[in-house]
């Protein structure tokens, strides 16, 4: 397997995982700051997610023999944005945990390809789509605050998915940085590099948690991948 990596193989693998991180990061960050979350605490939730997304990624494509990419789920983590507000982090925690054990029990059970059977495609990508909705009109309202910025990356998003359309949002994301480099938007002279510590959290699980979060989240989860 070793003697077959080929360098191809590594950019492909690069840019698939570069654009599934970078393509919601700033979903999942304000999600973070809804429950009030420090800087050290972020930072210990990205780590978690790297190294978790890491480990299962390289387990189930050596295990498969297949390419396989893990990620978190967009729609969810839209849904947090909204949904954590009220909640401390402690009580979001609780209800990953009681998510993440629903979602597990319905992929080990061969639960979710019987409820393919019941839930019509069409209603999972409208469940899906309403929760995303918001932030898609969002990008258009930044287009009037910063308009050389939004626009040169909305105009190269959009070539992009004609001619290239797998590093369409590698290629939006690159102009983006730097547009703002260049416009001055994006301040480097106070920027340090340090390794992220892991934080500890015990979780708390409430009922209100429970009902507010997890349950939909775990319901999102599974809309998208009915979808």
């Amino acid at each position: 397997m070793i003697g077959q990596l080929r360098l191809s193989h590594v950019i492909a693998g690069f840019v698939a995982v570069v654009v599934g991180y970078t393509g919601s990061i700033a979903i999942v960050f304000q999600a973070a700051e809804v429950v009030a979350a420090t800087s050290g605490q972020i930072n210990s939730w990205f780590l978690a997610l790297g190294f978790g997304l890491g480990l299962t990624s390289l387990g189930l494509s050596w295990w498969y023999k297949t390419p396989v990419l893990t990620a978190w789920s967009t729609p969810g983590a839209a849904f947090l944005v909204g949904a954590l507000a009220g909640f401390d982090i402690s009580e979001a925690i609780g209800a990953f945990i009681i998510s993440g054990v629903l979602i597990t029990l319905t992929g080990v059970s061969g639960l979710l390809e019987r409820m393919t059977k019941f839930i019509h495609r069409d209603i999972a990508s409208a469940l899906l789509a309403g929760i995303l909705l918001q932030f898609c009109v969002d990008a258009f309202s930044q287009l009037e605050r910063e308009p050389m910025l939004v626009g040169s990356m909305l105009l190269v998003f959009l070539i992009s998915l004609k001619f290239s359309p797998r590093y369409a949002v590698l290629l939006a994301l690159l102009v983006g940085v730097l547009m703002s480099i260049n416009m001055g938007l994006i301040q480097t002279g106070n920027v340090q590099l340090s390794f992220a510590q892991p934080v500890w959290i015990s979780p708390t699980f409430t009922l209100d948690a429970i009902v507010g979060i997890a349950i939909p989240l775990y319901f999102i989860c599974r809309s998208s991948d009915l979808s």
